[in-house]
């Protein structure tokens, strides 16, 4: 712990010395002692004790926590506290009594104190060899001159009576002050009301602590002790208050921006549990364990000083709470909003403790003994100001600018719980309020104290781990106890099945009653994006022939300028828009010659782009390609790479103004006020990346007022977010990936660079990804492996709890009435109920959420509102299949279905259960199918689709029984998967399967093999010519079968089936199936 009294603090005051470093504010000074004297003047004989001379005396510092008037009356007065210091004030006087460098750091306030309430101040310098004695009676006879001349034999001096002196110096002061020949007044009440209300400067320093407290409660507290219960450590009431000191007194750990140096804690942070409480803000942490088994009891106590001012908060928290822990607790809270009610201008300040009772005797009459007896105290210089409690006898009146510690809580209740340890509880809450000119305002309210952020319910997650050792009790019990567990197991999965069967059948006659309302409605009628027709702007390179660049040589030339390609035709140079070429490439023969060829775009060649100007001009002769010869290498080298990077650049160009041109306005970015500074994350990389050659940068993501905006360095790299643009936020720390991330899924496009996008994330790498040179495998007990592996699990942990702050501080933004509208909260991914997948290209980790299915690592990402869905399709499914694929068909018909492939089977029944639980709908079929025409049918003519049973038709069970009902009785029984060859041939091309199985492919290249081995392509082809006799036909020539078959050595693959399968109509062999 830090020295608490040091000779002289820093003040949060402005200097008015440039030289010195502790430099006297002579504004707040003069202020403030006319303030004194005036209240003095006005209040002597109620609270002053008709004094003449006030004499306050500072003891020497101190390692200790203490708060003492004298201390309060140096820092309010001229910012700084003087140990070992006498002053008193007399009418006409003000003495000090201090060594030489107080007396030289106090000079400057002699002229102010002249100017301002007309006192002389005299200065008595102390030598370190003098025990101050003389200079002592010096003061008293200036005490007693005053004192005849006013006509008083006994002078009256006010002094602090409960502050015991201390020190050589305090105690010859306090012997002499005794036998002076005077008549000592306490006066502790006059100081107490003349700190109690505050003006701005202090009210300022009030609200810094307060931020500062509530902050490390938050930030801090909250998330330890989360961390300490979710992980079943062992950590102590002891080494928990050691943390919160040094988070308080290291205010940049949790990204408060408060000086350390103006920073220090009002008493040792306290954590209690496991059945001892002692509410009192003088209690210890102890060395015992946090205990937080279920019906545990947590109570935290932390309180900060900023220039000495101090701020208080305390919270409990509940862990898996009984019926009676939770009453007391809601009866506290709603008592103690009463009290901070009652906290008005005007009111007594009994009426804040007799509010809180009132509550407590209504709603809960029996805890009302266990009731604290006040409600708190004045709060500022002091922690406790005397003659400021709030209890039920102080007939104070309180005033704006009064700063209370509202404190409550219930001490020691019973309740009935199987382990002593939770026999015994204590509920308490305080708060730092301020009294306003018409309401109070709590300055600690950034920290929630609302039911559901305190009490944490942990007995779904026990209860489970303690029937699964159950079972497997049962299980050890012989063949008979085994019989019967496994019975009772089953019958569980079957009860468990058919209520999830039942649920769905709910689920389709609700999608079918809704989708009908919405057909009938035309609710699908989104706008189709298929069939995009591209648009570039007019191709003019030049308007005029007089703009034509002078001709060098006939050479071909390149204008950067215009965009243009010019070349030698006929001995003129004809321009091109460089937009016109569709390639271009160059090559050298043998000769040294060198060839270009330019390949223009030209209207109704395959895979030309759709422009407006082709079709604008479809009746004019189009020039396709050009070619020209050179003996100059390198000209035509330059040549080839200044049209392909100019045409790069064009069409960037151009495909960015068509995006920008359809994107919906945004409000502007409205900045955070300089009061306020915007709540910032730093060293962020952005995805999709701005686009440019150069080295990329990291930049830092601020929130404002509005939205967010990302920035780098470089001026053109900005990105802003509008809060009413974001349609999801997510918030996913790095678990078992490389990143932690933030995404933000938008309701409408933005740019980023030259990028159109819906969703927009902002990530950390939480490693370095390396490689140990040489390839070896390293030893698990190498120290630098170990602690370079607990470095990079500190930098994650670091990271994750920068972004949880960050969210969290941004979740309060998205809390205030003018965000409500908007229904934002980020969102954090459940691992847990996650799946593989191949949603694009590559297999990716598959995540529901709250509202959402999501992939955020591989790009392009996946954001599924599931709001959004209609059904969804799970296919390939069946016996012996190690994946399936998940179809998901949206509410708009129009919009393509997406698939996610390849998902592996075992996690079939815990996706069933995900979308079961958040009331999908969910089909299965054998077969994947092809939605687009399914679709179409269905928008075309929904009453049909309606009157034929709507999305049943996707029903298997229902499928397969109607089709069992159609067989006759007398053809067998055959599989419904197995078809004949015939079938399998004529459904060719337009079969119903797109993707077929890993398993299928895997059994088809086997036959292929198989029939590469045993026959060679002669002998496949001697037997296909006879065959063919065979069927009588033999009309084709040998000429023919020759090229045929030459044709067929040119493949580098076996055909697709065995040549007996060919029909008489054609000896090719067939087209295998698009796959």
């Amino acid at each position: 712990m830090g020295d608490h009294n040091a000779n002289v603090r820093p003040s949060n005051s402005k200097s008015s010395g440039a030289t010195n470093p502790y430099s006297i504010d002579l504004d707040n000074f003069t202020k403030r002692l006319k303030l004194l004297y005036s209240h003095w003047s006005e209040n002597n004989s109620d609270l002053w004790g008709a004094s003449d001379a006030l004499a306050v005396a500072t003891p020497p510092p101190s390692e200790d926590l203490r708060y003492l008037k004298s201390s309060a009356l140096n820092i309010w007065l001229v910012g700084y506290e003087f140990p070992e210091t006498i002053m008193v004030f007399m009418k006409k006087q003000v003495h000090f009594l201090c060594s030489q460098k107080k007396a030289s750091l106090l000079d400057v306030v002699k002229k102010s104190a002249k100017d301002s309430v007309g006192v002389e101040v005299v200065m008595h310098v102390k030598a370190k060899s003098d025990d101050g004695s003389g200079l002592m009676d010096n003061i008293f006879r200036a005490v007693h001159a005053q004192s005849n001349s006013n006509g008083h034999d006994t002078p009256v001096i006010g002094h602090i009576a409960k502050e015991s002196p201390e020190g050589k110096l305090l105690e010859i002061w306090d012997g002499k002050l005794k036998n002076a020949n005077c008549e000592l007044s306490d006066v502790t009440n006059g100081f107490s009301e003349l700190f109690a209300v505050k003006d701005n400067i202090e009210l300022t320093n009030v609200r810094k602590a307060a931020f500062l407290t509530s902050s490390v409660m938050k930030q801090f507290v909250v998330p330890k002790l989360e961390k300490v219960i979710d992980e079943e450590k062992k950590v102590s009431h002891s080494s928990l208050m050691d943390d919160t000191e040094k988070a308080i007194l290291e205010p940049a750990r949790i990204k408060v921006k408060l000086k350390a140096e103006n920073i220090d804690i009002c008493y040792p942070p306290i954590f209690q549990s496991g059945g001892e409480f002692d509410l009192k803000p003088s209690a210890a942490s102890n060395d015992e364990n946090l205990y937080y088994d279920s019906t545990s009891v947590i109570v935290c106590a932390i309180g900060s000083r900023y220039n000495s001012y101090c701020s208080n908060v305390a919270r409990t928290f509940l862990i898996d709470a009984n019926s009676m822990q939770s009453k007391a607790y809601e009866v506290l809270l709603k008592a103690q909003e009463a009290a901070i009610g009652a906290l008005k201008s005007g009111n007594k300040v009994s009426a804040v403790y007799q509010a809180a009772l009132a509550v407590v005797e209504k709603d809960a009459p029996e805890l009302a003994g266990s009731l604290t007896k006040t409600a708190g105290t004045g709060i500022g210089l002091e922690f406790r100001e005397s003659g400021l409690s709030l209890n039920s006898k102080n007939d104070r009146i309180l005033k704006p600018g009064m700063v209370f510690n509202v404190s409550l809580g219930f001490q020691n209740l019973q309740t009935e719980t199987k382990n002593p340890k939770t026999q015994k509880f204590s509920v308490l809450l305080a708060d730092t309020v301020i009294v306003g000119e018409k309401l109070p305002d709590v300055v600690t309210s950034k920290c929630s104290k609302a039911v559901k952020d305190v009490a944490y319910s942990f007995n779904d997650d026990d209860d489970e781990e303690e029937e699964r050792p159950k079972a497997r009790l049962e299980d050890k019990g012989g063949e008979t106890t085994l019989s019967k567990a496994t019975l009772r197991s089953d019958n569980q999965e079957i009860s468990k099945e058919e209520l999830r069967r039942q649920h769905q059948a709910e689920l389709a006659r609700q999608k079918n009653e809704e989708t009908a309302r919405r057909l009938a409605g035309g609710g699908s009628s989104a706008s189709d994006n298929r069939g995009f027709v591209k648009t570039i702007g007019d191709l003019i390179a030049y308007k005029n022939v007089n703009d034509l660049p002078p001709p060098r040589d006939l050479m071909i030339q390149i204008d950067q300028k215009n965009e243009a390609v010019l070349l030698p035709i006929h001995g003129t140079m004809v321009p091109f828009h460089v937009a016109t070429v569709k390639s271009v490439s160059s090559q050298q023969d043998s000769n040294r010659t060198c060839y270009i060829r330019i390949i223009f775009n030209v209207p109704g060649t395959p895979f030309s782009p759709h422009d407006a100007n082709t079709l604008k001009f479809q009746g004019s002769i189009y020039l396709k390609e050009v070619s020209f010869r050179s003996k100059d290498s390198r000209h035509i080298s330059e040549v080839v790479q200044q049209i392909k990077t100019l045409r790069r650049q064009v069409t960037s160009r151009e495909s960015e103004r068509a995006e920008r041109a359809t994107l919906v306005t945004q409000e502007k970015l409205q900045f955070a006020s300089a009061k306020f500074k915007p709540i910032k994350l730093l060293d962020l990389w952005i995805r999709p990346v701005f686009s440019g050659r150069g080295r990329k940068l990291t930049g830092s993501l601020e929130a404002h007022a509005n939205g967010f905006r990302y920035s780098t360095s470089r001026p053109d790299e900005r990105v802003d977010v509008m809060y009413g643009n974001i349609k999801h936020a997510f918030f996913q720390p790095a678990d078992k990936e490389m990143i932690t991330l933030l995404h933000f899924h938008l309701h409408n496009h933005i740019m980023v660079g030259n990028k159109k996008t819906k969703d927009v994330q902002f990530y950390i790498e939480v490693m370095d990804v390396v490689q140990t040179v040489g390839g070896g495998k390293r030893s698990a007990y190498d120290p630098d492996e170990i602690e370079e592996e607990q470095r990079e699990r500190d930098r994650k942990n670091k990271i994750n709890m920068d972004f949880q702050n960050f969210v969290n501080r941004v979740n309060d933004v998205w809390g205030q009435p003018q965000f409500k509208a908007l229904d934002l909260e980020f969102d954090q991914p459940l691992r847990e109920l996650g799946f593989h997948g191949v949603p694009h290209k590559a297999s990716a980790f598959i995540v529901p959420t709250s509202s959402c299915l999501v992939e955020l690592i591989e790009t392009p990402f996946v954001v599924i509102t599931l709001s959004e869905i209609e059904i969804v399709n799970l296919e390939r499914v069946g016996l012996g299949q190690k994946n399936f694929d998940m179809t998901i068909v949206f509410k708009d018909f129009k919009r393509d279905v997406l698939r996610i492939d390849s998902i592996p089977s075992t996690s079939l029944d815990n996706i069933k259960e995900w979308l079961n639980t958040t009331d999908l709908k969910y089909y299965e079929s054998r077969l994947n199918l092809n939605w687009r025409p399914i679709l179409k049918t269905i928008t075309d003519d929904p009453e049909k689709f309606i009157e034929d049973g709507g999305w049943e038709f996707l029903n298997m069970e229902v499928s397969d029984s109607d089709s069992e009902n159609s067989v006759d009785s007398d053809q067998g029984y055959e599989p419904s998967d197995v078809q004949s060859d015939s079938g399998s041939e004529d459904e060719g091309d337009d079969s119903e399967s797109l993707v077929e199985s890993e398993d299928d492919e895997d059994e088809d290249s086997e036959e292929d093999s198989d029939e590469d081995e045993g026959k060679t392509w002669e002998e496949l082809e001697r037997e296909a010519s006879y065959a063919d006799r065979e069927k009588g036909d033999d009309s084709d020539s040998e000429e023919e079968r020759k090229r045929r078959k030459m044709k067929a050595f040119g493949k580098a693959r076996a055909p697709a089936r065995a040549p007996h399968r060919r029909n008489a109509s054609s000896s090719l062999p067939k087209r295998p199936k698009l796959r």
